[in-house]
């Protein structure tokens, strides 16, 4: 199935990764309903979309279900906060956005007869145990931990999902995203990216949390774009890894932030954050095999269009 010309709903749409799916669904042709509540996305981000007679925004809670009309060929389901400091204040909604508002999301999709995408993440494989990490992993999770919020909900989630699929009530996918980045996200959200370009902006210590040689594989938005359109329009009902397989240290990443911003700021060293993964890769196996899919950006490549965003975003609010 091709998505083109297609009516799709965006849960979370004005989110940073959200918004950048629904430019690209509108470049698509498609007639693209967005909702969300705002927690932490913002309209701002679909500014030039809504120069486009085929979007429609709905500020609302999808958990309190879904003020949508008429049928919908997709409904992506990518609302939930996502950033390790969101984890504590915004417990309680990432718990229900990622079961109560998929199921909504789900029934929706039975009602209608849509293909249902859930936004996952490789936080459901915790503190892996080796890598990279295949989708056959089943992961190594604190259930108890501050971040059991987001990974334990993101695999009850995957598990609703998965029910739905096998009880024949709704065709579904599943994608799970390794530590996307670039432009909109949120200054200094919690996430490393984010937080190191704007401190290196300001001038600011980067902040490095234990000794820095955790490892993450930054994936660029746009290479998770198009890996999520190309599992929508695959058959595979399976989970499926999107990202690159290209890992850095933290302390790597931030003396490349450093580099590209120009800075003259330091690192800083704190305590390491609990149940914070000390490996994190993806294996694209599954992906190349089912999708042909193939990241294009490089880290440096990607960190300098972000960086270029903050410039503009911080000196706009400054």
């Amino acid at each position: 199935m091709k998505i083109d010309n297609s009516r799709c709903l965006i849960t979370g749409g004005a989110g940073f990764l959200a918004s950048h799916l629904t430019d690209r669904l509108l470049e698509r042709g498609c007639e693209c309903v967005v909702v969300d509540n705002c927690i932490t996305g913002s309209w701002s981000n679909l500014a030039d979309a809504k120069e486009s007679p085929n979007l429609t925004c709905i500020e609302a809670d999808v958990t309190q279900g879904l003020p949508v009309d008429g049928s919908f060929d997709w409904i992506f389901h990518m609302a939930s906060p996502a950033s390790p400091k969101e984890f504590k204040p915004l417990a309680f909604e990432i718990l229900e956005v990622n079961s109560v508002g998929t199921k909504n999301c789900l029934e929706l999709a039975e009602k209608t007869g849509a293909t249902m995408l859930f936004a996952s993440t490789s936080e459901v494989y915790g503190d892996p145990e080796f890598s990279p990490q295949p989708e056959s992993y089943w992961g190594n999770v604190n259930p108890n931990g501050v971040r059991s919020v987001y990974d334990e909900s993101k695999r009850f989630g995957e598990a609703m999902t998965a029910a739905f699929q096998r009880a024949g009530r709704a065709d579904t996918r599943m994608v799970r995203y390794f530590n996307t980045f670039g432009p909109r996200m949120r200054p200094a959200d919690g996430r490393v990216v984010s937080n190191m370009i704007c401190q290196a902006i300001a001038g600011e210590p980067l902040t490095v949390y234990g000794d820095g040689s955790q490892t993450r594989s930054f994936g660029f938005c746009d290479d998770s774009v198009r890996g999520t359109i190309l599992l929508a329009e695959s058959d595979t009902s399976d989970p499926v890894n999107i990202g690159t397989e290209n890992e850095f240290t933290v302390l790597e990443l931030a003396e490349m932030v450093i580099r590209l911003t120009g800075s003259s700021s330091t690192i800083t060293h704190l305590p390491a954050l609990p149940d914070d993964p000390k490996q994190r890769r993806p294996d694209l196996t599954r992906a190349r095999s089912v999708l042909g899919y193939e990241p294009q950006v490089s880290l440096e490549d990607g960190l300098q269009q972000t960086i270029a965003f903050f410039k503009d975003r911080l000196n706009l609010v400054g």
